[in-house]
C-alpha cells in the first residue's frame, strides 16, 4: 500500500487533509486511456474521462476522511494510486465510530447516482446524443464507472469498504479482534475468487487486485491475534485510557526510547526503572492514542492526586 510520502506527489490540501498522487498513476492513466481511445472522437475526452473517475474516487476518499473527523477520529492524507484511493483513517476505536467512517466513502458513490442519472437523462432530452455526442457519451460512461465502483466496494470482502463494513456490523456482537478475524478469513475466500477471476481472464488487473486483497487480510489476521492475545491480559485497576477507557495490561509491555528495556508503565508512574527516563505521556496499547499519564488516573487515584 503506497504511503504520502514515498513515491507520491503532493497534489494539494483541503480541510486540513493532504492529498497525494502516486507516480504509477500515469502510467496506469496513459494505458486507460489508450485502451478505449475509439469511444471519442478526440483522445481529450478519454483524458476527461480518466479525469472524471479521479474525481469521484477523490470524492470517496473525502467522505471517509470528513466522517472520520466527526466522530472525533484523525484523518489528514489520502493517497491516490491505480487500484483506487487511500484514506488513512484513524477513527475512535468503537464499533459505530469505525462504522460511520467506512460507509460515508460508498454514501458519497450513492448519493453521486441520482445526481448523475439526471445528467445524462437531461442531456438525452436536450438532443445532445446528436449534437454533442462525445460529451453525452462521457456522462453516460461516469455515470457507469460510479455505479461500478460503488459495487466493487461494497462487496463484502476485507479490506474493501463493503468487508469493513461487515467488520465494523459484527464488532457490536463479536468484539474488536474476532470481528477482524472472522472478516479477514471471509476476505481469504473473496481473494480466492479474485485470483480464479484473473486466471480465467488472463487479467493482470485482477491479479494485482487479488495480491493487494491478500496482503491485507494476511495482515488483519495478524492484527486480529494480537488483539485476541491482548483481550486476555490481566488489567491494572485505577486506570483507563482517556481515548478508549480501556484499563492498561499488567506486564512489561512497554519499551523504554533510551535503553530499550521493557517495563511496565503503570507500576513505575511512567518512569523506567531501568535508566529513569521519566515519561509524561503514554501509548495505549490497544488503541494505539498517545495520551499524559496523568489522565489515565481514574476513581481513587484522580482523588489522591489532588490532595
Amino acid at each position: 500500500m503506497p504511503t504520502g510520502r514515498q513515491g507520491s506527489i503532493h497534489l494539494f490540501r483541503f480541510s486540513g487533509v493532504d492529498v497525494f498522487l502516486h507516480w504509477s498513476w500515469f502510467l496506469v492513466a496513459a494505458y486507460e486511456i489508450q485502451l478505449r481511445k475509439g469511444l471519442y472522437s478526440s483522445v481529450t475526452w478519454n483524458v476527461l474521462e480518466y479525469l472524471a473517475l479521479f474525481l469521484i474516487v477523490l470524492l470517496h476518499e473525502f467522505g471517509h476522511a470528513l466522517a472520520c473527523r466527526q466522530v472525533g477520529g484523525r484523518a489528514d492524507r489520502i493517497v491516490l494510486w491505480p487500484l483506487g484511493g487511500v484514506a488513512y483513517v484513524d477513527p475512535p476505536p468503537r464499533p459505530g465510530a469505525t462504522l460511520w467512517s467506512i460507509a460515508a466513502g460508498p454514501l458519497v458513490n450513492a448519493v453521486l447516482i441520482p445526481v448523475l442519472r439526471i445528467a445524462v437523462l437531461a442531456s438525452r432530452s436536450a438532443g445532445m446524443t446528436a449534437s454533442s455526442p462525445d460529451l453525452y457519451t462521457l456522462l453516460y460512461a461516469v455515470f457507469w464507472i460510479n455505479v461500478a465502483l460503488l459495487v466493487f466496494n461494497i462487496l463484502p470482502i476485507y479490506p474493501l469498504d463493503g468487508g469493513q463494513i461487515l467488520r465494523s456490523l459484527l464488532w457490536f456482537v463479536m468484539g474488536r479482534g474476532r470481528s477482524l478475524m472472522v472478516a479477514a478469513i471471509l476476505g481469504l475466500v473473496g481473494v480466492a475468487g479474485f485470483i480464479a477471476l484473473a486466471l480465467w481472464r488472463q487479467s493482470v488487473w485482477y491479479g494485482a487486485l487479488a495480491a493487494f486483497m491478500l496482503m491485507n487480510c494476511w495482515s488483519g489476521l495478524q492484527h486480529a491475534r494480537a488483539l485476541l492475545r491482548l483481550d486476555k491480559l490481566p488489567r491494572r485497576d485505577g486506570f483507563a485510557c482517556p481515548t478508549c477507557k480501556t484499563a492498561p495490561p499488567v506486564g512489561q509491555y512497554w519499551t523504554c526510547g533510551k535503553c530499550g528495556q521493557p517495563f511496565d508503565m503503570f507500576q513505575t508512574h511512567g518512569v523506567c526503572p531501568h535508566c529513569s527516563t521519566q515519561y509524561a505521556q503514554t501509548k495505549c496499547l490497544d488503541c494505539g492514542r498517545l495520551n499524559p499519564m496523568n489522565d489515565w488516573m481514574v476513581g481513587s487515584l484522580v482523588s489522591s492526586s489532588k490532595l
